[in-house]
């Protein structure tokens, strides 16, 4: 039973215990302020009626070209792509880890302890008269130790915690960004080389039929040997071309695999036939100041900041003393002399401490200083990040308006160009058949018409890569629905191990 010096003790604490429980104080540490950085008002080439400033909608922006193969690009790799399955994985680990932090705001010590024992003593070893004696022991008892969070740093702790898993959304969302800008990158790469690749077929037939036509005139004494030989150069010239689009088509198509999860071979199936998709005639870009919500990079940034910024209260709240609430209560029997096992749980066997304790490392203070000034020195760097990332995030989106204009400009140009050398072409081919011509003069328009079908197919690859970056630099593509595992996974990973309710959690 419970003495009287124990109730008195017990009394004694109460009042302690009582005073740090409501005693506890705002957590230690700086208060987080998020940088200010200046953007301009509006976009630099916001005037171009190429560019509206309503406010983009982002949430499938790749549906603006209208072309299904490429939907279903992105559909499967949203799907399957490796990178993002394991981003969505880094949310999960910053779930469990945020609930470890939460667990500090509970008793930190729960320790349930039992032995049993069986002791013999021999005559020498007891003194008794009796040779031998034995006897055994059962001990059960369980432990208790609440260090009371005074000074904020478990607060601390979870703050850090929480920033870090918004993070890793941030995170997931950034991957997700990066990813279907990718595969439509890769795709329009994929179908503007395929555009050029038809065209140099074509002005190799085209230049096959002018050199057969040469050199049967050669053969009639009609044209010299240098036609023949110069109209064979070309020829071969423009044939060298092709083997180089080949490969880059085939190298598109085995990276875009790797977006996609997907062997090399596969890839076909999904591509098909197909052309450049069209890009529309406005573009709804938003304010420069949508970028701090937009763009999951610069939330990403922002979080990291906060969370370093909790980190230097949690090394900031070692300077003080932690105060615990420490219980014990246990209970122990043995078969000796009177006593019997099944007293265990009688009142003569239980015994119990409860008390308050602190612990103070004043003399580490000059290391726990040194520790908050290393943790002060990440929240600095974290926080010049934070404009860094804001400051390329703008420049980023300038770039990409840039460059569109001025694929769209040269577009006109080209196409001109185009058009005016194919009738040269046609115009030299005929004058040098009927001898008004030399037949450089083919050649030279030959030649200037494969150039500029070339530039033209490739700058029109450009306006849609444009299109491409204007939308990756805004943050376009992430304001879908999370899907942060797959089925399968989740099926793997709730057979070695019980999630709870964790993967069916979906954290915004």
């Amino acid at each position: 039973m419970p003495t009287a010096r124990h109730n008195r003790l017990s009394r004694a604490a109460l009042p302690a215990i009582a005073a740090l429980a409501v005693a506890a104080c705002a957590p230690v540490g700086p208060d987080f302020v998020r940088p200010d950085v200046e953007l301009n008002p509006d976009w630099l080439e916001a005037e171009l009626d190429a560019f509206e400033s309503d406010a983009a909608d982002l949430t499938e922006w790749w549906r603006t070209l209208e072309d299904p193969v490429l939907d279903k690009l992105i559909e499967t790799a949203y799907q399957q792509n490796n990178a993002l399955k394991i981003a969505g994985l880094r949310v999960l680990e910053s779930q469990a880890r945020l609930g470890i932090a939460t667990g500090n705001r509970y008793p930190q010590v729960q320790v349930l302890a039992g032995d049993a024992s069986a002791i013999s003593t021999s005559e020498s070893g007891s003194g008794s008269s009796t040779r031998d004696q034995s006897l055994n022991q059962f001990n059960l008892g369980a432990t208790l130790s609440w260090e009371m969070d005074f000074w904020g740093r478990f607060r601390r702790g979870i703050e850090a915690a929480d920033a870090g898993l918004l993070a890793s959304i941030a995170d997931y969302d950034d991957v997700l960004v990066l990813l279907t800008a990718q595969v439509a990158d890769i795709y329009a790469i994929i179908r503007a080389t395929e555009e050029q690749l038809k065209l140099a077929q074509e002005s190799v037939d085209i230049q096959q039929r002018s050199y057969d036509i040469v050199q049967v005139l050669y053969r009639n004494g009609e044209s010299s040997e240098l036609d023949a030989l110069q109209a064979q150069t070309l020829l071969l010239s423009t044939k060298t071309v092709i083997p180089d689009l080949e490969a880059t088509i085939v190298q598109s198509k085995n990276a875009l695999g790797v977006l996609l999860g997907m062997a090399p071979g596969e890839v076909n199936a999904l591509l098909g036939e197909g052309a450049l998709p069209n890009v529309p005639e406005t573009i709804a870009v938003g304010m420069p100041a949508n970028l701090l919500r937009q763009r999951p990079d610069v939330r990403k940034a922002g979080l990291q900041s906060l969370a370093q910024n909790a980190l230097v209260g949690v090394a900031e709240a070692n300077l003080y003393p932690s105060f615990s609430l420490n219980g014990t209560l246990g209970f122990s029997s043995t078969d000796f002399d009177d006593s019997v096992l099944d007293d265990l749980f009688g009142g003569d066997s239980v015994s119990y401490v409860a008390g308050v304790s602190f612990v103070w490392p004043f003399f580490n203070y000059d290391r726990i200083r040194n520790n908050i000034r290393v943790e002060d020195a990440r929240l600095q760097q974290a926080l010049i990040a934070y404009q860094e990332t804001v400051i390329q995030a703008a420049g980023e989106v300038e770039n990409a308006l840039t460059f569109h204009i001025s694929a769209l400009k040269q577009d006109r140009i080209l196409r001109e160009g185009v058009e005016a050398a194919r009738r040269s072409s046609d115009l030299s081919l005929l004058r040098y058949r009927e001898g008004f011509a030399d037949y450089q003069r083919v050649l030279n328009a030959q030649q200037s018409l494969f150039g500029q079908q070339q530039r033209f197919a490739a700058n029109r690859g450009e306006i849609v890569r444009s299109l491409i970056a204007i939308y990756r630099s805004l943050g376009g593509g992430w304001q879908t629905s999370r899907q942060f595992i797959d089925e399968n996974t989740r099926q793997q990973m709730e057979q070695r191990t019980n999630w709870g309710d964790l993967l069916d959690e979906t954290p915004q």
